[in-house]
Formats: C-alpha cells, sequence, structure tokens
C-alpha cells in the first residue's frame, strides 16, 4: 500500500482520522473496531478515539499492544506519535496489573508491582475495601465487596482481572437438539461456537463472565444457549419484555431438550422460579415506592444460579448494577449490539458483567450470509412554514419534539410503502401522537406500551405469517422483538441522539431473507433542525459498522423514484 493510499492519520491527542475515499478504507475501519471508538461521521474523514476502555476491552479479548500498533502502523500515512504509542502500551499493560485470586479460599486483591500496589492501597475510594495484607503485598477483600471494588479500581484507571473463579450452581442437564422441534437441522454457526468458546474459556477462571457483541438477527440468543449447554447449571435470563421473555421460552423449547416444565417465566403476569427461569428488568426494578427495596431482587438468591443472561445488556437498568456488585461469583454473560450506553455507564458493565469477549463487524456476517444486506437512507424534509414558525420560537427541548412531528413526514411515508407495496414494513417513532396520526391515516395497527400483551403477539403473529403487511410500532419494538421477514424499517422519529436506537431499529430488518432480498431502512428527519442534528449523531454506531446512509433531500428522493417508476406515483 502507497503512503499516499494509506487512509489513516493518527495525531497525538489519541484522535484517528480515517480517510473515507481511501481504498483502503473498509479495511482500515474493520481493524479499528477492535480498539477505537468512533466519535464523528461526516461525508470524508470519520474522528476515531481511542479511549481508555477502548483499549482494555480490546486487551480483554486478546489484542496486544503491538497488534495494536501494527495495525495503526499499516493503515497510517505518516508516523504513530511516539506519545501515541507509549499510551497505547501504558493502557493496554494496566489490563491484568492489577487482578483478583483465590488463596486459601479467601478473596485476594494481587498487584504487579509495589508502585501499583501502593497507588491502588492508597486511593481513598479503595482503602474502604481492602482488608489485611499478605506477605506478598496483596490484601484480602470481603466477598460482598469483589463487584464494588472492581468498580472503583475501573474507574481510577486500573481494570481488575478477574481469575477467582465462581460457584458452580446447581447442577441442570442442558443439551441442544440437532434438529429442532419445527423440524430443522440445528447446529452453532462458526462464529457462534467461536463466541461460546471465548466465552466459556475451557472452563477456567479466564472465562465465565463477559459480552458478546453482535447484531440483532446473528442469533445472541443461541449464543446464550450454547453457553447453558458448556455449563450444565440452572440459569436466570434477564430480558426486556414479556415478548422476549416468551421469545426465549420458545428458542428453549425448540432447539433444547429442556422440558417446557423446567423453563419458568417471571413476569407481571406470572411468577414460576424453575431451573431455568426468564424474568425482564422492568419486573426486577419495580417497587411500590421509592422508599422501599426492590422486592423481586430476592430471585437473585431464589436459587443457586450457575449462570444469569443478561439480553440486551447495554439497557441494564442502575439498580440492577447494583445487585449485580454483589453476583461476582456466579457467571455473568452479556448479550448486546452494542456497548454504547446513552447514560455513560459503559464502565460499569465492563466492572461488574464483564470485559467485551467477542465481537464481529456487521459487514462480514453480511458477507458471510448470516444477517441481510441493508441500504440505508437519510430522507431530510422540509417543514411547513406554521410549524416552522412555532419551532424559531420554541426552547431547545421542545424544538426537537417540534421537528421529529413534522407534519411532512406522513406523506413521504405514504409514498414509501407505495414504493414498497408487497413488503413487509415496520413504521417506527417516538412521539405517541404521531404515531397515532400515521397509523390512522394508513389504517393500519399500531403497538404502543400500552397495547396488550395478547393484543402484541396476535399482531405480531399476523405480521409474520404475511397476512398483515404495515405495523406501526412505538419504542417498545426497538429490542428483542423476533419478525424474520420484515424487509423495510421506516423511522419517523427517534430519541434525540441515540446511537444504540439506531442499531436496534436496523437490527428488525437485519435477519436473511428467503428470496435473498435486501432489507431497507429509511430515517425520516426534519432538515436544519434539531432533527437533523440528532440524526448524524444517532448513525455513528452503524457508520462505524460500515453502514453508509445515501442522504436525500425529500424532493429530490420523489424525483428519483417518479423517474425509475416511469411515472407519479402518488
Amino acid at each position: 500500500m502507497s503512503l499516499n493510499t494509506k487512509p489513516l492519520i493518527v495525531q497525538s491527542d489519541k484522535t484517528i482520522l480515517l480517510e473515507v475515499a481511501s481504498p483502503a478504507y473498509e479495511q482500515a475501519r474493520d481493524a479499528l473496531l477492535g480498539f477505537a471508538e468512533l466519535h464523528k461521521s461526516p461525508e470524508h474523514v470519520h474522528t476515531y478515539k481511542l479511549t481508555p476502555l477502548s483499549l482494555w476491552n480490546a486487551a480483554a479479548s486478546g489484542m496486544t499492544a503491538q497488534s495494536i500498533l501494527d495495525a495503526l502502523v499499516a493503515h497510517s500515512k505518516y508516523p504513530v506519535p511516539a506519545i501515541v504509542a507509549r499510551e497505547i502500551t501504558e493502557y493496554v499493560a494496566r489490563y491484568g496489573r492489577v487482578w483478583l485470586e483465590r488463596r486459601n479460599g479467601a478473596l485476594a486483591l494481587c498487584f504487579a508491582d509495589e508502585p501499583t500496589a501502593l497507588e491502588c492501597s492508597s486511593h481513598p475510594r479503595v482503602k474502604p475495601f481492602l482488608a489485611s495484607r499478605t506477605r506478598d503485598g496483596a490484601f484480602f477483600v470481603a466477598e460482598g465487596d469483589r463487584g464494588h471494588i472492581k468498580q472503583v479500581l475501573t474507574r481510577i484507571g486500573y481494570p481488575v482481572k478477574d481469575i477467582a473463579g465462581y460457584q458452580e450452581g446447581t447442577h441442570f442437564p442442558f443439551r441442544l437438539r440437532p434438529r429442532s422441534l419445527s423440524g430443522k437441522p440445528f447446529s452453532l454457526r462458526p462464529y457462534q461456537d467461536r463466541a461460546v468458546q471465548a466465552f466459556h474459556a475451557g472452563g477456567t477462571a479466564n472465562g465465565g463472565s463477559g459480552i458478546v457483541v453482535l447484531p440483532c438477527g446473528a442469533g445472541k440468543t443461541v449464543i446464550g444457549m450454547g453457553a447453558m449447554s458448556k455449563l450444565q447449571c440452572e440459569t436466570l435470563i434477564l430480558a426486556t419484555n414479556i415478548v422476549a421473555v416468551r421469545q426465549w421460552i420458545d428458542e428453549l423449547v425448540d432447539k433444547t431438550e429442556v422440558a417446557r416444565s423446567d423453563v419458568g417465566e417471571y413476569t407481571g403476569e406470572a411468577k414460576e422460579i424453575r431451573p431455568v427461569t426468564i424474568t425482564t428488568y422492568q419486573i426486577l426494578t419495580h417497587r411500590r415506592s421509592r422508599y422501599e427495596d426492590y422486592p423481586h431482587f430476592r430471585l437473585f438468591s431464589s436459587k443457586n444460579w450457575g449462570l444469569i443472561i443478561y439480553d440486551e445488556v447495554h439497557l441494564l437498568p442502575a439498580p440492577v448494577f447494583r445487585i449485580t456488585a454483589g453476583l461476582q461469583a456466579t457467571r455473568r454473560l452479556g448479550l448486546t449490539a452494542t456497548l454504547v450506553r446513552e447514560d455513560g455507564q459503559e464502565e460499569d458493565v465492563f466492572s461488574l458483567i464483564g470485559p467485551k469477549k467477542f465481537d464481529m463487524p456487521w459487514r462480514d456476517l453480511e458477507r458471510q450470509g448470516w444477517i441481510a444486506t441493508a441500504e440505508c437512507h437519510e430522507i431530510r424534509v422540509r417543514m411547513p412554514d406554521d410549524a416552522r414558525l412555532e419551532y424559531a420560537v420554541a426552547d431547545p427541548r421542545q424544538k426537537f419534539r417540534i421537528a421529529s412531528e413534522n407534519p411532512a413526514k406522513a406523506g413521504l411515508v405514504r409514498h414509501l410503502l407505495k414504493r414498497h407495496a408487497g413488503d413487509q414494513v415496520l413504521v417506527i417513532g417516538q412521539y405517541l401522537d404521531q404515531l397515532n396520526h400515521i397509523a390512522s391515516g394508513l389504517g393500519a395497527p399500531i403497538i404502543t406500551g400500552k397495547t396488550p400483551n395478547v393484543t402484541r403477539e396476535s399482531l405480531y403473529d399476523e405480521f409474520r405469517a404475511g397476512n398483515l403487511k404495515v405495523l406501526v410500532v412505538s419504542k417498545v419494538a426497538n429490542f428483542a422483538i423476533d419478525l424474520p421477514d420484515a424487509n423495510v424499517a421506516i423511522q419517523i422519529s427517534g430519541t434525540f441522539g441515540s446511537r444504540q436506537e439506531e442499531a436496534q431499529r436496523l437490527g428488525r430488518v437485519l435477519r436473511p431473507k428467503k428470496n435473498g432480498r435486501p432489507a431497507s431502512f429509511y430515517s425520516l428527519v426534519t432538515a436544519e433542525t434539531k432533527d437533523q442534528d440528532f440524526s448524524a449523531k444517532r448513525q455513528l454506531f452503524l457508520t462505524e459498522q460500515g453502514y453508509y446512509y445515501r442522504i436525500w433531500d425529500a424532493s429530490e428522493f420523489l424525483t428519483e423514484d417518479v423517474a425509475e417508476s416511469g411515472g407519479p406515483t402518488d
């Protein structure tokens, strides 16, 4: 690769510039995915950042400082600044410099050298968790403080490698079926097997806690079942909602030899505790007032769980973090499409659930046929004059809502439905008034948080069967909804600049299609408003994964559509 075609510029402030037009763009982007975070993605040059957490996750997944530097050197136009090379080496080395291990059954915090021990043990936030010191400089730590000390040390810059081991939990036989009950051959895909092996690590203390990052439609549920088959123990699964709980139950019964009577649903509608129990974050954090304890936290101690699976771990509520801090002796598997949290608590996921153990570029999965090819479009819609006047005098938060609810979006939705006549289309939004108006105009059913579960499941079933072609959904459909034949998503509004929401919504249409057709994702935004500003942030994670948004002005899009179809569509 000649110097002029190399796409990276590494800067001394640990930012990395990536030229999109370079022929080596994709190769460099995929390399950066393992150890850097995308911060900005305008048309021509994307900006990445090396952060302590991105480097620690890279180290935990097996990368070395040298392999990171080699990747940067291979793609960089200019020499990597010496200060950046030093900081990469230092931060990567910090992962594993402090560790937890067992000594005669007791928990010991150990250090690679005396300066590290002195710096950590003298910190005022660390001192309260340290008991007596051993002759070789380690400190004993109370069992109940295992999670808390990991949180504190990560926050002061010393991520703890936890090799203190786990309780086995109550034994429970668990076998995967070679053929599902629905009659299809079943086995783990190669990347799913690699994810399970990375998490399990041969049953040693080097495995047993961590995060698997894969897109929606890539079979994270199957990875959870693969981990269960490795560990053969009673398992607690935390999911996002009742629909997700029941999808887990259906998958377990279909693809494993676990009897339905051994699978418990613990939700607002049932309180079954079985060898495999599936609950929701909502029920776990329910309480009658903010002054009371969380009554359903007793579920964590109701059985001797050997494994806890956190589905969509990026949504883990703060109260569940607190209880998880006391569950560090139990193996923990987090499943997610993105490590991004909009509340900035990625460090707590790292220290309490575990570091990233496995990920794979979305585009690699697409190329191998495991997820659908997706075409992404951002269509910028002008605001009517009366709405523009209201927007001009509104406060910042109201500006976003006014722009998001731009009434001109409704006509574009109708146009897109004609463009995709016969396809399975989800219209997804944030604001209920807007969604109800759209659904009413289309004569389409709508699912919101207030829709009874029986009605939701009936509508989802109708959509899966192809009897229902258009479904309007609120943010309740962002997560863990299995609609494999959905091939078009039209996003009319979203949650400010939420990168994880954008990833989840694209994920609704990424399951491979029987006819091999690509999926289409449309994001309708109001031009020259807060809606457009937040849209750029929303797209960051998907851009990092290799998705390209074609930007359209609505009039341009309609004109090209008419030209392609040979006549007007309205």
